[in-house]
């Protein structure tokens, strides 16, 4: 029941954003920017993640990271985190500044709902090289949780990382946050997983999506999450629940996009051609579907959406040299 009224809280309390068929959005999730160390799970996933941005900014999506984009809970200082992924930000900059990027916050970077800690943090920082400040997301507002208004339909799109109600990430995070900072950080690193976790930890993270069906059900309201790290993507009569993945994973990156008017669940990977060479390859994993099919008025949502199979053919957007 609590975590019932914490997705209502912040259902309520969203932003609302009204959209079109002209509008397309990219969402991803749980980056969980490092310091470039060992420990650091994006690393792997870098070159493939600023690709896919680049890709989106040229094609005029606005980016929405739908929390955990900076491992706050291992990393307690975030210059670090920028200076080790400077070419990341840099792009996300590009976002910002044409008003395209819009910052969730999650359990991992939980620190965003301080306005001052955001801008201490993220407003600017200072070059050493040139000696100077510069400006990074002057002005960020980082939300808990958005609405987005579907003007053809009238349908909402509910986003939010989705840890409320998680009780262990969600109101005992602090506790949560000095085990993985202080003990399970340095056990990850020789193949210990943290139970706290339900990225890591099947029987949670099934209990987490249990909580999304239950309050999908009553509200009757698409929903895109992420936190669990596990690509969702609804079909035939499925709850509307929606699942971005994560950038973390050895075999690429996931996300969600909403293009034309339609929602689709996206694969990035880097791949070897049949000479060899290297490309990053965009996938299809699941869609494109017309928004206006997962309107609460003309279907009836009884069961749990479908886990990716990650093994479909690739579509090619551009060669790695």
């Amino acid at each position: 029941m609590r975590a019932n009224k914490r997705l209502t809280k912040a259902f309520e309390n969203a932003k609302r954003i009204p959209f079109d068929k002209n509008s397309k959005y990219i969402f991803f999730s749980d980056c969980h920017r490092g310091d470039d160390s060992v420990s650091d799970e994006f690393i792997r996933n870098q070159n493939i993640f600023l690709h896919a941005l680049n890709y989106y900014y040229k094609e005029g999506y606005t980016y929405i990271e739908v929390g955990d984009g900076d491992e706050l809970w291992e990393y307690k200082n975030f210059s670090v985190i920028r200076l080790a992924h400077t070419d990341v930000f840099t792009v996300i900059k590009k976002f910002y500044d044409t008003g395209r990027f819009i910052m969730l916050y999650g359990n991992h970077n939980i620190y965003l709902k301080s306005k001052r800690f955001v801008k201490t943090n993220y407003f600017e920082y200072y070059d050493e090289y040139n000696q100077k400040k510069v400006d990074l997301f002057r002005g960020l507002e980082p939300k808990e949780a958005l609405v987005l208004e579907y003007k053809n339909s009238g349908q909402k799109i509910f986003v939010l990382h989705g840890h409320q109600g998680d009780i262990i990430n969600d109101q005992l995070w602090f506790f949560s946050m000095l085990l993985l900072r202080y003990f399970w950080r340095y056990l990850h690193l020789v193949g210990f997983d943290n139970p706290t976790s339900p990225a890591r930890n099947l029987f949670k993270r099934h209990k987490v999506e249990r909580i999304y069906d239950e309050w999908i059900r009553r509200r009757k309201v698409m929903l895109i999450c992420g936190h669990t790290h596990r690509p969702k993507f609804p079909k035939d009569n499925d709850l509307p629940y929606f699942n971005t993945g994560c950038c973390t994973r050895t075999r690429g990156i996931s996300g969600i996009e909403i293009l034309n008017g339609e929602i689709l669940m996206v694969d990035w990977r880097i791949a070897a051609d049949e000479n060899g060479g290297l490309q990053i390859l965009r996938t299809v994993v699941r869609g494109p579907i017309p928004i206006e099919e997962y309107c609460g008025k003309k279907r009836t949502y009884s069961k749990v959406g479908e886990t990716v199979d990650e093994d479909l053919k690739s579509t090619p957007v551009t060669t790695l040299r």
